[in-house]
């Protein structure tokens, strides 16, 4: 094993066993006979459930402490944050749920604020799933319960009424579940290629979209070519004598020179780059010849931490600013700490002994078009505590779904679009052709995880409100149960 713990864990390989298309039906068919379609509609907490808040703070052992406030100001925010920051707490009770068995790579966190736009290397703006922090193997119906919660809570944050809601959800599943059959009837390689770019979105939905949506799309698109490098560096960075440098904007961006200070760390600023040089050549490591070839014409200028997200507050994620050709040429990156999935306790270990690799193999896995510097590297930090970290560009055309300004319409067509997506990467990573014979033709399952969804949406306010019970000092944690 290398001591960046880049490999794979020992083990015994098995033998790849290639069925027919008859043998893999009978496999979804005997799952479906198992574990019916419909139980997957039902959810009721057991009286053993553990204190969703205590699962929150079991998290925060190894974050960064000056965050936590945060952390708890941002997931606070409204039950739809906290849906967004609570992956931890939905695992736990997933697993108390019935399993298809069906393992595909999961997402981890499927809800529909980690979707959205970003450029693919042949500069087209492509729809796909965009945060992979919690991606582990698992069955395939906790993604899908994931994401149809999470529009359900998003409709009644939107006040739009029980029916619309269900339509929605109802969209999001039967989204899903076509494009599987679809997918199960497509070549390996075409499978593998599918993807959902602009173009096909205008084309596929535009009949459904009015004129101000569409220019709502158009305007969209533009923005998202502009966000790139460029604009990064004109937010984030200023000059100083006559050097870009990131500007300290505490606590959301900390320059590292300033992050030793505040954490009473003794480092001269000369040891500090000289580290950051030798992480970086670590990292670009793992990287193809030709993109390592690519980032070696860059040269690193300055770093910084910076807060990102809402449930990944407090964990380590920084900025690099590096220079290319020149100072117009800049070049941001990411590097944000990759702890255990949330599913690992209940889904098995990662076959990855390094996170910072787990998340960014879950990803080319998932997408179609991976952003082309993503990589990992395992690191002592300034603190001389060991970490695994994953890397990518910091905006590369990213866009995000503008919850608040959807209409429901608009919002029917982001659940279609989300549900395709979804199905597309466990076409890829699972068994396709037994996944759509366990979902079948039928309704059955749709209306399932659409019951599943409205009963979660319930439990999540009831966490919402018990947590900001127990953060505002109103209330106090359940213990955790004791096993028997």
């Amino acid at each position: 094993m290398s001591t960046d713990g880049t490999d794979v864990a020992p083990g015994t390989i098995q033998p790849i066993a290639h069925l027919d298309v008859e043998e893999r039906i009978a496999i979804g068919k005997a799952a479906r006979a198992a574990v019916p379609r419909s139980s997957h509609a039902t959810w009721a907490p057991g009286a053993d459930r553990p204190d969703p808040v205590t699962l929150l703070r079991s998290q925060e052992v190894s974050r960064v402490p000056a965050l936590i406030d945060l952390r708890h100001e941002r997931m606070l925010a409204s039950p739809f944050a906290f849906y967004r920051g609570a992956a931890i707490v939905m695992a736990s009770d997933l697993a108390m749920t019935p399993s298809s068995d069906l393992r595909v790579q999961c997402c981890g966190d499927a809800h529909l604020a980690n979707f959205g736009g970003f450029a693919s290397p042949d500069r087209r703006l492509v729809f796909d799933i965009n945060d992979f922090d919690e991606t582990n193997p698992g069955p395939f119906e906790w993604d899908v319960k994931r994401l149809t919660a999470s529009f359900e809570i998003a409709a009644r944050s939107r006040e739009l009424g029980a029916k619309t809601a269900r339509e929605i959800t109802l969209r999001g599943t039967r989204s899903y579940r076509e494009a599987m059959s679809q997918f199960a009837a497509m070549s390996n390689l075409e499978t593998w290629y599918a993807r959902l770019d602009v173009d096909a979105i205008v084309s596929r939905w535009q009949g459904e979209l009015s004129e101000k949506e569409l220019k709502r799309l158009s305007d969209l698109t533009t923005k998202a070519e502009s966000k790139d490098s460029t604009r990064a560096l004109s937010k984030l960075a200023t000059k100083v004598d006559g050097e870009y440098r990131i500007k300290h904007d505490p606590p959301l961006v900390v320059p590292i020179e300033d992050l030793a200070t505040e954490e009473g760390i003794d480092v001269a600023p000369e040891q500090v780059r000289a580290w950051l040089s030798d992480r970086f050549r670590v990292y670009r490591q793992s990287l193809q010849p030709d993109r390592r070839h690519l980032l070696e014409d860059y040269r690193l200028v300055d770093f910084a931490r910076k807060v990102v997200g809402v449930g990944s507050v407090g964990t380590r994620c920084w900025i690099a600013l590096m220079m290319g050709r020149d100072d117009a040429d800049p070049l941001f990156l990411q590097i944000k700490e990759a702890q255990p999935s949330v599913l690992e306790p209940f889904t098995g270990a990662s076959e990855y002994s390094h996170h910072g690799q787990r998340v960014v193999e879950g990803q080319r896995l998932l997408q179609t078009s991976s952003d082309i510097l993503l990589g990992w590297v395992r690191t002592n930090g300034i603190d001389g505590v060991q970490r695994d970290f994953y890397a990518r560009q910091l905006w590369d055309w990213k866009v995000s779904a503008d919850l608040e300004g959807m209409s429901p319409t608009f919002m029917k067509i982001y659940a279609e679009m989300c549900g395709w997506t979804l199905a597309r990467g466990h076409a890829r990573s699972g068994d396709r052709v037994a996944l759509a014979a366990y979902l079948g033709s039928g309704d059955v399952f749709d209306r399932a995880i659409a019951d599943f969804a409205s009963a979660y949406a319930d439990q999540n306010q009831r966490d919402y409100d018990h947590a900001v019970a127990v953060i505002s000092g109103a209330a106090q944690l359940a213990p955790l149960p004791q096993p028997a």
